[in-house]
């Protein structure tokens, strides 16, 4: 296990200190989950270890079953139900999900067990209004030194970019959808 290194100490004792990022992958393109896999792959390469919570998704998809066979570093939690989430017309208990995943977030983050945290779908959860910006925003400045935090999602806030270190997006150019090709096992989960 990798020693935590706090936000004032640096590395190995010769490189600059290490400053705790804020990543934003948002955007209508596809493949900002998968980016942030990809961000955990190279972090786990390194010792890290990650925590994905992910928001809306009650699925089984490929990285939670990729995860749970092949890289044990990588702890997976779902937090949503298996059905679609309709703006402005949400259930209850996706809001009640929503605040479970909230939880589960700041349990994660603040447990010291984690040196990255992924906090998938966020985004759209807060563009829904299943979870407060605000608590977002908190949950944020409040995190302890040594962990990165990555959000995923179209639709990211505004307030939430300003606050960002790094903000990717993520755009459609072509998709397969719009040639009437459905969703498939592999590619969207």
């Amino acid at each position: 296990m990798k020693k935590r290194v706090s936000a004032c100490e640096d590395r190995e004792g010769g490189g600059p200190a290490r400053r705790d990022l804020v990543i934003v992958i948002t955007g209508n393109g596809k493949g900002k989950t998968t980016a942030s896999l990809g961000q955990a792959l190279r972090a786990i390469g390194h010792g890290y270890r990650v925590c994905m919570i992910q928001f809306m998704k009650g699925r089984i998809y490929g990285e939670l079953l990729a995860a749970e066979k092949y890289l044990p570093p990588l702890k997976i939690h779902r937090c949503g139900s298996d059905s679609f989430v309709m703006r402005g017309n949400h259930a209850l208990v996706d809001v009640e999900m929503a605040a479970k995943g909230m939880a589960l977030a700041r349990a994660m983050i603040d447990s010291g067990d984690y040196d990255m945290v992924i906090l998938d779908e966020i985004n759209v959860a807060m563009d829904f209004s299943l979870v407060p910006v605000a608590d977002v925003i908190s949950l944020i400045r409040n995190r302890p030194a040594g962990v990165d935090l990555i959000l995923t999602g179209r639709c990211a806030p505004a307030e939430i970019m300003e606050i960002a270190d790094t903000v990717s997006e993520v755009r459609e150019v072509k998709h397969h959808y719009q040639a009437g090709i459905k969703d498939r096992e592999g590619i969207e989960h």
